[in-house]
This record gives C-alpha cells, structure tokens and sequence, in this order.
C-alpha cells in the first residue's frame, strides 16, 4: 500500500513548477501503478497552450473556473464538478479565468516520472 499526503509531497521534489502552473504528482511511473495522479494549479488570468501527443489525461476540476479551446474546434467552460478527458491526443488552449486559481485533479496514462514540464509544442516528452 502507498500513502502519501498533498501536504508532504508538495514539500517534496513531486512539487513542479512552471510560468502557469504547479503541479504535484502524487503518484508516478516508479510507483507502477500503470498512470500518474497529479493535483495542478492553473494560475489564475492565465493561458497555457497543451499537446499531450505522447500521453492521455483525465482532468477534473476541483475549484476555480476557466476554459478549454480544443485547437480548430470548440471552447467548453470549466468549473468545479466538470470532467473533461483528452482521449484524442487533443491539442488545446487552458485558461484559468482572472480571479482565483483552477485546482484540478489529474490522471496521466502513460505515467510520468515527476519533472516534465511543456516543450515549446506544448509536449510532455515520453518518459
């Protein structure tokens, strides 16, 4: 059994960091469980261009509230409750709206191995 808190493992090297959000990845490819379970923050007033060609992600919205823009396609609003799931390698736009930040619950399949961040085409690179 693993049993880890939010509070250790954001004092942890499991908290990464980036310009629009921080994300602390709770569970990861060592603890091969076959996907990575992340709690993000989106920085509020922010957006963040996203291409997940190497993974898919389920992301739920814990609090906050913003916008997804699937690139080509159609915008859907965020707020807590909603669920949405990249199951297309879906390129797209993340904007957390001004005034609180967007906490959002994350799973990752493939798992990450806790420090990718966003290249330049908005990649996690394949760990």
């Amino acid at each position: 059994m693993i049993v880890r808190t939010l509070k250790e493992c954001i004092q942890s090297e499991r908290r990464v960091v980036s310009e629009n959000w921080e994300s602390v990845r709770m569970l990861l490819k060592d603890d091969n469980m076959g996907f990575s379970f992340h709690i993000t923050t989106i920085y509020q007033d922010t957006e963040t261009h996203i291409h997940y060609k190497n993974h898919l992600e389920s992301v739920y919205c814990v609090s906050g509230s913003g916008e997804i823009e699937v690139v080509g396609g159609e915008t859907f609003p965020i707020e807590p409750g909603t669920l949405y799931i990249l199951d297309q390698h879906d390129e797209h736009y993340l904007r957390a709206y001004p005034g609180q930040n967007m906490v959002m619950a994350c799973v990752f399949n493939p798992p990450l191995n806790g420090q990718e961040v966003h290249d330049a085409s908005g990649v996690y690179p394949l760990s």
